[in-house]
This record gives structure tokens, C-alpha cells and sequence, in this order.
């Protein structure tokens, strides 16, 4: 029997997650079946049901259902329960198991196949979002110097203090705040990546030799990417690695298996022009 997964969102035609889990399998020999579900905006809960009630092993979750997957997940993992959204579900016996899978592959993308080591380094992640929430916990494990959060609301960014206050490298605070401090990784988890806005981040927040990284990805030169250029940064990078990591994580979780996701990231990586 030929086992069936799925990604559901809405809007669902942009996703790349059937071409991306398709090469898994393709490329790990795993007998599946994954497909694109574009649920309706007031029936999350009941399309899921169905889609287990046919069978339905697993599903990855996009926009705007990562948090309504946290409120039906009898069995949310500890990266769920800290960022309060899921991006990962597994059905077994009756249960609903859930996972996010995104700040774990963030963190593989820089390290793997980026080369740039966290240990010991000054990160900072611009945003405070559920995508920020998510990071933290894999960013925290590598033992990085500092994990600072800016926000343009400095009592969002504040306000995961109390989530995380066992992480004593986390500051947060506004974007004035980070005057006169420089990063070694500066990480773009704010929706300016779909706008023309640039962050107010101070002069020489980019240390030498900084990276770059804009959690978007297939946007070129975002407005963060090129305000990083414009301050002397030469290592870039959009979010395609994180997408295709994140999803070697699930298919893992799912299979048993990890896939090689180079051959894959490479496919659907454009040059940062």
C-alpha cells in the first residue's frame, strides 16, 4: 500500500513541498504518496479528519494553519509547544502527533550547508514572530554567545523572555537598543522580505565577515539582503535551504529515512542577484 502524505495551506498552488518530498522519496526508494491540499479558510480541522480517515500517515502545514495544526495536535512536541504552531503532523493509533520543524532546519541550512558554525557567535533575529519563536531552541543548542531579538515593538520582542528564560544568551529588545553591538549572524524573520521596507537596524550591526539571511526565499535580492550588501556583507542567503531542510526533518520523522537534501536545494536555489 502506497502511503499518503500532504501539505496543506491556503493558497496552496506556490508550495513546493509535493516536488521537494517527491525527490525524497524518489531518492530513498520510500513507497509515498504526497500531495497539495488547499483547505478551506473555515475547515482545517474537518479536512484533516478526512484526509486521515483515507488513510491520510502525515502532513506538513503552511500559512495560515500553523496554529490552528497546534490547537488539534493531541501530541505536541516540545518545538511546537514553544513556538504555539506546528509545520509537521503524524497520525499513528488514533493520535495526533506534531512537530516544528522550521528553526531546526534554519539552523541545519546555516551549519550544513552554509558552513558558518553558531557556536559561540553573536546572532541576532530581526522579528518576533512565530518564525523567531521557533528558532530560538535550535539556535540556543548550538551555544551561541548571544541570541539577541529586535523588534520594532520592543514588548513583543520582551515578551519572550518569559518563554525562554532559561536561555540566559537571549536579549531582546527594540532596534534602538542594538546601537554600538555588531553580529556575526543577523537573521530576517520579519515580513520585509515581501515588501520594499528595509529594517532600522543601527550602523555596524554586521560584524566582518557577517552572514545574511533572509528566511524568505525566491525573492532575489530582498530589501534586508540588499540593506545588508549596501553595509559591506558578502554572505547571503535566502530561506530556500531552511525549506528543503525542514522538510528532510519531517520526511525523516515520517519515514524513518534521511534524504540528502543538497541535490534538492540545489535545484531550486536562484542566484542572489
Amino acid at each position: 500500500m502506497t502511503d499518503r502524505y500532504a501539505v496543506i495551506g491556503n493558497p496552496i498552488g506556490h508550495s513546493k513541498s509535493p516536488l521537494i518530498h517527491g525527490a525524497f522519496a524518489q531518492a530513498t526508494g520510500q513507497d509515498i504518496e504526497y500531495t497539495a491540499i488547499e483547505g478551506p479558510l473555515d475547515g482545517f480541522k474537518a479536512t484533516v479528519e478526512a484526509f486521515i480517515a483515507n488513510g491520510g500517515r502525515g502532513m506538513n502545514v503552511t500559512i495560515p494553519f500553523k496554529l490552528q495544526a497546534f490547537e488539534i495536535a493531541t501530541d505536541p512536541m516540545e518545538s511546537a509547544r514553544l513556538a504555539g504552531a506546528v509545520n509537521a503532523l503524524k497520525f499513528e493509533g488514533g493520535r495526533i502527533w506534531a512537530q516544528n520543524f522550521d528553526g531546526l532546519g534554519l539552523v541545519n541550512d546555516i551549519q550544513r550547508n552554509l558552513g558558518v558554525s553558531l557556536a559561540g557567535k553573536r546572532v541576532l533575529i530581526c522579528g518576533a514572530g512565530g518564525a523567531t519563536r521557533g528558532a530560538i531552541l535550535p539556535i540556543a543548542a548550538q551555544k551561541p554567545a548571544v541570541i539577541a531579538v529586535a523588534n520594532r515593538t520592543a514588548a513583543k520582542a520582551q515578551g519572550l523572555k518569559a518563554d525562554f528564560a532559561a536561555h540566559k544568551a537571549l536579549q531582546t529588545g527594540g532596534y534602538d537598543e542594538l546601537a554600538g553591538e555588531t553580529f556575526d549572524v543577523v537573521l530576517n524573520a520579519t515580513s520585509t522580505g515581501l515588501s520594499k521596507d528595509e529594517l532600522p537596524l543601527p550602523a555596524g550591526v554586521f560584524a566582518p565577515g557577517a552572514l545574511a539571511y533572509d528566511l524568505v526565499y525566491g525573492k532575489g535580492l530582498t530589501p534586508f539582503l540588499k540593506q545588508a550588501q549596501a553595509a559591506g556583507v558578502t554572505q547571503l542567503a535566502d530561506g530556500v535551504g531552511m525549506l528543503v531542510e525542514q522538510a528532510a526533518e519531517a520526511f525523516e520523522w515520517w519515514r524513518g529515512v534521511r534524504p540528502d537534501t543538497k541535490p534538492v536545494i540545489a535545484r531550486f536555489t536562484i542566484p542572489l542577484v
